[in-house]
C-alpha cells in the first residue's frame, strides 16, 4: 500500500480512557448531525433566502440574506400569519420576485417525485390562493407570473390567476398507461427529472413530453400496511430488455389551444429539454436504447422544424445529467462530454459549430456552475487537486487566466448568487465538519457564515479512530482507498477487517469529506477492535472515461477482481487477520459483497448484502441497458456477473437484507436469491423490512434496528 498522506481525528489530547464509545442510538437519534444552509435560494441581485423552521412556534419562514453583508433584510412570508395553512415545506418565487408558490402537506411517490397541496403567496397583498383542491405535481410558474401549470392525475393544467380559470391541457392521462408532463418511473429514477414540461420565455406555449405506458410490463408490491388485509402497489417497470415507454415531445400552444407532436428522427429516450433564452426555440436532447448516440436539436416553435445541432457518439455509453448544457445570452451554448477522456467543458457557436474546448488536462470537471457575462468567466468544480478532492475554479471562455477560488483542499462546493457576483463555499475534509465562507466572484474571501465547531467540539469527548488515505496498486491498476483503525491501534495486534464499498458506476466512497453517519458506524465498530477499509474500484468515477466505462458489459467483473485483490493485499499486512475478513454493502454495493462471498470465498469469511440487486435482469432498462446494453445481446454479461448464479460457491456467512416495499430494487432480487441457497442447501441469515423502501428508514427505530442487527452479524461472524 501507497500511502499518500494521513488524516488524524484525534481532536484533543485528553486520554482515551477518558472519552467514551460511539453508540448506534447517538448515530441514529441525530447527536453527531451537522448544522446546514436549509434550502438556500438565490434571487434576484445580490440576495439569497432560506427556508426557516422555528421550533418553539412550529412555524416555517422564507426568509432574504444579503450576500454582501450575510445579515437577514427581511422575512418574506411566515406561516403563522397565514390562516390557510400551518406551515409549508417547499417554496419557489416566480421571475420577478413578487409571488411565491408554496407547498403543503407532501408526500412521496418515488425518489424524487411527491404530491402536495400548493399555494401561491402575492408578496404585496399577502394574499394567498389555492392552485388546486386537489394533491398535485410540479406547479411552475409562467415567466409573465400570470400563470401556473401543473400535473394532476398524469394530465397537464394551467391555472390563470388574473382570470381564475383552469384549463385543463390534455385529456388521456391515465394511471398506468398515459402520462403528460411528468416522468415515468424509471425516468425519474435514472434520468433523475420528474417535471417533464417547460414554459416559453414568452409564456405563449408549454413545452412537454408524453410517455404512453401502455406497452411496458407491470411490477405489483404487496404493501403490509396496519389494516386486515394488506393492499397492492402496481406500476410500470421496463426490466432490462424489456418495452420501455413510448415518449414524445408536443409543443402546446396556449393562444389556439392545439398541441403539436414534434419529428425528432429515431431515438429511444428523450432525457433533457427545455426552451432556449430565444421564446422560438426550444431544445432537445436525444439518445438510441444504447445510450452510445446522442442528438442536441433545436426546434422552431413557429415552424416545429427540428434541426440537430451537435451529436455524439461513445464506444460504450453517454452519460446525460444537468451539467450537460447552458445557453448564453448571445445563443452560445456550453457543453460538457467526456470525449477527450475526462469530463471537460465545451463551448459552442449558436448554429451548433464548436468555438473551444474550455477545460483541459488529466482531471474531471464536476460540476458546473455557470458564466458570469460581466467577468465573462465560467465557474465549475473540478477534481484537480486530486480525484478523492473537489475544487471550484473560475476561467475564461477562451479557456485562459485559470484561477483556483476555493482556498482549503478537501470537498468544496459553491451555491453562487443567480448573477454569479457572490458564492457561499461549503467546505468538509476527513477532519473538519462542515464550514461555510462567502466569497465575491473573483474569490476573496469577505466573510465567515457558519461552522460545525460544536460538533467537532462534542467529538472531542468520544473514542475516535485514525482515517488514512491511501493507494492500493493491484496487478492491474491503483486505487483509491481509505482505513479506520482503532484508536489505540497496536501494530503487533491481529485485527479483523471488514471491507466497506458500493462501486457503482461512476460514484465515489473514497472522498475527503467530513463523515457520513455511516462513518460514525464504523469508528464504532474500531471501537471495539476492527479494522475498517473502503476500496473504490474500477468502474468508480472521478479518474477519467477509460477507468470508469472499462466495466462496460461486465458490470461485477473487474470490480469484484479489485475488491478481491484489494482484499489479499489487506491479508498481508502484519496487523490484518487474513482469516477474519468481511465485506458489505448497499445496493449495488449488496450486488458486489454477495459476488465477492461467493468469488473471492477463500479471501472473504463473511459478507453483508443490503437491498442488492442479484441478476440485473431484474433491473430497470435505463440503468442497466447503459452499462449491459440487453440480455438478449449480452447474456454472458448478465449471467456470469450475477451472484444468484453462484450460490454454490457459499462458504462464508451470509445476512441479506431487504424492504418489501423497494420500487427501485425489488425485493425479488432477495428472494430469488433465497430460492437459490435454498436448492444449493447453503445456510444463511436474512432480514425483510416490511414496506420499507430501497432506503429502509421510515418508521421509527427502522435504521437503529437495521444497525443494530448488522453490528450484532459483525459482532458475531468476524
Amino acid at each position: 500500500m501507497k500511502k499518500l498522506f494521513l488524516f488524524l481525528l484525534a481532536i484533543t489530547t485528553v486520554a482515551t480512557a477518558q472519552k467514551r464509545d460511539i453508540t448506534l442510538e447517538e448515530i441514529w437519534g441525530g447527536e453527531f448531525r451537522q448544522d446546514y444552509l436549509n434550502s438556500l435560494n438565490s434571487m434576484n441581485g445580490d440576495f439569497y433566502t432560506l427556508l426557516n423552521f422555528d421550533r418553539a412556534s412550529r412555524s416555517t419562514s422564507v426568509d432574504k440574506y444579503s450576500y454582501k453583508t450575510l445579515e437577514k433584510v427581511e422575512t418574506i412570508v411566515n406561516s403563522n400569519d397565514l390562516q390557510q395553512l400551518n406551515y409549508f415545506d417547499s417554496y419557489e418565487f416566480n421571475n420577478d420576485e413578487t409571488k411565491l408558490i408554496l407547498g403543503t402537506e407532501s408526500e412521496p411517490i418515488y425518489r424524487h417525485s411527491s404530491l402536495a397541496y400548493f399555494y401561491v403567496y402575492d408578496i404585496n397583498s399577502q394574499k394567498l390562493e389555492l392552485v388546486d383542491e386537489a394533491k398535485i405535481q410540479e406547479p411552475t410558474f409562467s415567466p409573465d407570473s400570470k400563470k401556473v401549470a401543473y400535473v394532476k392525475n398524469n394530465n397537464i393544467f394551467i391555472k390563470d390567476f388574473t382570470t381564475g380559470k383552469t384549463t385543463q391541457v390534455t385529456t388521456d392521462g391515465k394511471k398506468n398507461r398515459i402520462i403528460n408532463g411528468i416522468t415515468d418511473w424509471v425516468y425519474e429514477e435514472e434520468f433523475a427529472f420528474v417535471r417533464a414540461f417547460d414554459w416559453s420565455a414568452d409564456s405563449k406555449n408549454i413545452a412537454f413530453i408524453r410517455f404512453d405506458e401502455t406497452d411496458v410490463p407491470e411490477f405489483s408490491m404487496d404493501i403490509y400496511g396496519d389494516k386486515l388485509y394488506p393492499t397492492q402497489q402496481v406500476f410500470k417497470y421496463p426490466k432490462a430488455g424489456e418495452n420501455n415507454s413510448v415518449v414524445s415531445l408536443h409543443i402546446y400552444n396556449l393562444g389556439n389551444k392545439e398541441a403539436t407532436k414534434i419529428s425528432l428522427g429515431d431515438y429511444e429516450y428523450i432525457p433533457r429539454m427545455k426552451w432556449s433564452n430565444d421564446a422560438n426555440k426550444l431544445t432537445a436532447i436525444t439518445l438510441n436504447r444504447h445510450q452510445n448516440d446522442l442528438n442536441l436539436f433545436f426546434i422552431d416553435a413557429t415552424t416545429f422544424d427540428a434541426k440537430p445541432v451537435l451529436h455524439e457518439t461513445d464506444k460504450a455509453y453517454i452519460e446525460v445529467t444537468d451539467l450537460n448544457f447552458e445557453f448564453l445570452k448571445d445563443g452560445s451554448f456550453v457543453w460538457t462530454s467526456d470525449r477527450s477522456g475526462h469530463n471537460h467543458i465545451y463551448h459552442y457557436a449558436k448554429d451548433g459549430k464548436l468555438k473551444k474546448q474550455v477545460t483541459s488536462g488529466d482531471w474531471d470537471v464536476t460540476n458546473y456552475y455557470g458564466y458570469n457575462e460581466k467577468l465573462k468567466r465560467i465557474f465549475y468544480q473540478s477534481v484537480e487537486e486530486g480525484s478523492i478532492n473537489r475544487t471550484v475554479y473560475n476561467i475564461k471562455l477562451n479557456g485562459k487566466s485559470k484561477k483556483k477560488l476555493s482556498e482549503k483542499i478537501g470537498t468544496n462546493s459553491a451555491s453562487f448568487s443567480k448573477n454569479l457576483n457572490y458564492f457561499i463555499n461549503d467546505f468538509s475534509d476527513a477532519t473538519t465538519p462542515l464550514e461555510f465562507d462567502l466569497y465575491d466572484a473573483k474569490g476573496k474571501k469577505l466573510k465567515h457564515v457558519k461552522d460545525n465547531k460544536n460538533l467537532a467540539n462534542k467529538l472531542a469527548n468520544f473514542n475516535i479512530g485514525t482515517k488514512e488515505f491511501f493507494t492500493v496498486k493491484t496487478d492491474d491498476t491503483e486505487l483509491n482507498a481509505w482505513m479506520i483503525k482503532p484508536k489505540d491501534f497496536d501494530p503487533n495486534k491481529k485485527y479483523p477487517l471488514l471491507m466497506f464499498q458500493y462501486s457503482g458506476p461512476g460514484s465515489q466512497q473514497v472522498a475527503n469529506r467530513w463523515n457520513s453517519s455511516n462513518d460514525y458506524w464504523y469508528y464504532m465498530l474500531a471501537s471495539e477492535g476492527y479494522i475498517v477499509a473502503c476500496v473504490d474500484p474500477r468502474g468508480t468515477g472521478y479518474k477519467g472515461r477509460d477507468f470508469k466505462k472499462v466495466t462496460y458489459k461486465e458490470l461485477g467483473k473487474y470490480e469484484v477482481i479489485d475488491q478481491i485483490a484489494s482484499a489479499k493485499i489487506f491479508a498481508k499486512e502484519n496487523f490484518i487477520d487474513e482469516n477474519r475478513i468481511g465485506i458489505w454493502g448497499w445496493s449495488f454495493g449488496g450486488f458486489m459483497s454477495s459476488n465477492c462471498l461467493l468469488k473471492g470465498n477463500d479471501i472473504f469469511k463473511m459478507a453483508i448484502a443490503v437491498a442488492p440487486v442479484t441478476s440485473w435482469r431484474f433491473y430497470d432498462s435505463i440503468y442497466t441497458e447503459r452499462y449491459m446494453r440487453t440480455p438478449q445481446e449480452n447474456p454472458s454479461g448478465y449471467d456470469d456477473n450475477s451472484p444468484i448464479n453462484f450460490v454454490d460457491q457459499m462458504k462464508g456467512k451470509y445476512l441479506l437484507i431487504h424492504g418489501s416495499g423497494d420500487d427501485n430494487v425489488h425485493v425479488q432480487n432477495t428472494m430469488r436469491m433465497i430460492n437459490a441457497m435454498i436448492y444449493a442447501d447453503v445456510p444463511y441469515d436474512s432480514e425483510i423490512y416490511p414496506d420499507r423502501t430501497h432506503g429502509i428508514y421510515r418508521g421509527k427505530n427502522t435504521r437503529l434496528h437495521l444497525y443494530k442487527k448488522m453490528t450484532n452479524f459483525v459482532r458475531q461472524n468476524l
